[in-house]
């Protein structure tokens, strides 16, 4: 037992400083951190390469056009300025909140389609705007906003981690993972804009420089605030229809199994793709082509560090880290404690919060069982808590931390002791929330 878990510390170390410290792509690290560990377990190398192989394929079949889908809608909504007029829609509902909740808001449902880096790029002239218009500080609506976004980012589906988590944990109802994803996320945002609020009543107001106004005219050209949610909204819908559906009935009938058909993730996602390509006001076969290479080569690095992320879990799931756990008398205690902290130290020593999800819902995966897991709501409970270990924390390794930096206008100082606090309060939190649910769920 103990030299399985040299092997694994000695592949996680190489994963780290592989990322971090050497700063090779995710997707070589992971090839060579599989192979290496299916070296020291002492697998043949045909056997090691064949595991390999399956785990790739296996999960590119189950989540590779999930991906595909979601990346191509949040780039369309980010061409067409749907994710603006949702900012715009947002802030118009919610005048009374106070502005750095409202900016929370905006960020966990423009982050659901559009990862959160790319989404706090379109959104920071917004922020700076706002800060201009209103004397707030802009430090603290620039936490409000990375903190909305980073929610969303880690546990709500169709976002890759979420989606890699539960392929690698073999959860087959996503729509649990959204619905209690999406709660657990929602908590955490309004934690970042508490934390945003204290900041702009704590820091002083400075005049910004070279602010760019939103324009008249681009607001005129973009979609309703309706039109705009239709690519996030539709899916949803969708897949809760067919989960509950399924739940109710079955049937061999072909009005059945269309309405199966159009209601699976996969489905759902392309429809809501068609509703994000309608969102154009030209409209046309530029765009959508436009769009596609786009979505396809943001969606590229992100298949294949997903991919060799499923390639480390088939060797993983060779060693019988069951029997070897169950001797420890202890260890069942922990519970959903073991998934977050893999997640947070992996997130904090190397920065990707995908590759620590991908990384730690591969190692956890035969622990399930032992750790009191292995039911459907379970494995939920898993990817929660190593959602919410993959906040914990962001910084300098972080190209996240460097984006809200450079467009949030704050020095580094400024960053850390305000961005990433913020993703540590959201994490410690986040550990708290979803302790509390799994407990209550073990006593129903």
């Amino acid at each position: 037992m103990i030299f399985v878990v040299i092997c694994l510390l000695l592949t996680i170390l190489w994963i780290v400083l592989g990322t971090s410290w050497i700063k090779i792509h995710p997707f070589f690290v992971l090839f060579t951190a599989a192979l290496f560990l299916g070296i020291l377990l002492g697998l043949p190398l045909m056997e090691s390469l064949t595991l390999l192989q399956r785990g790739f394929g296996q999960i590119i079949e189950k989540i590779g056009l999930l991906i595909l889908f979601g990346t191509v809608i949040g780039v369309s909504m980010e061409r067409s300025g749907a994710t603006l007029a949702i900012a715009q829609g947002i802030l118009h509902s919610l005048t009374k909140l106070p502005l750095p909740y409202a900016l929370s808001c905006i960020g966990y449902l423009v982050s659901i389609p559009v990862f959160c880096d790319a989404a706090f790029v379109i959104l920071s002239h917004i922020n700076k705007t706002l800060s201009q218009q209103t004397k707030t500080p802009l430090i603290g609506l620039t936490v409000a906003l990375s903190t909305g976004l980073f929610a969303p980012h880690v546990l709500v589906p169709p976002t890759p981690g979420p989606l890699a988590a539960a392929a690698n944990l073999e959860l087959e109802n996503l729509i649990l993972l959204i619905v209690f994803g999406g709660v657990t996320a929602l908590l955490l945002v309004l934690v970042g804009g508490t934390y945003g609020y204290f900041l702009t009543k704590r820091m002083p107001y400075t005049e910004l420089e070279n602010t760019k106004e939103i324009e008249g005219k681009e607001m005129k050209e973009l979609p309703s605030f309706f039109k705009a949610i239709l690519p996030i909204l539709v899916p949803i819908v969708l897949m809760c229809f067919g989960t509950i559906v399924k739940l109710g009935t079955a049937s061999s009938s072909t009005l059945f199994e269309i309405f199966n058909f159009i209601t699976s993730p996969t489905m759902a996602l392309g429809i809501g793709m068609l509703f994000a390509f309608s969102q154009s006001k030209k409209n046309n076969t530029l765009f959508i082509n436009q769009t596609l290479k786009k979505g396809i080569e943001q969606a590229a690095p992100i298949l294949i560090i997903t991919g060799m992320g499923g390639a480390l879990g088939s060797i993983i799931q060779t060693i019988p880290l069951e029997d070897y756990a169950v001797s420890l008398t202890a260890f069942e205690g922990l519970g959903i404690l073991i998934p977050f902290l893999i997640a947070a130290l992996l997130k904090t020593a190397q920065g990707s919060s995908t590759v620590a999800i991908i990384t730690t819902s591969s190692i956890i995966f035969p622990l399930l069982p032992l750790l009191g897991l292995d039911s459907e709501m379970g494995k939920v409970w898993a990817i929660l808590a190593l959602g919410v270990g993959s906040m914990t924390v962001s910084h300098a390794n972080d190209s996240y931390f460097w984006i809200v930096t450079q467009m949030g206008d704050l020095d580094v100082k400024s960053a850390f002791r305000s961005h990433t606090v913020g993703t540590l309060l959201q994490g410690l939190v986040g550990l708290g929330i979803v302790w509390l649910g799994f407990k209550m769920w073990q006593f129903l």
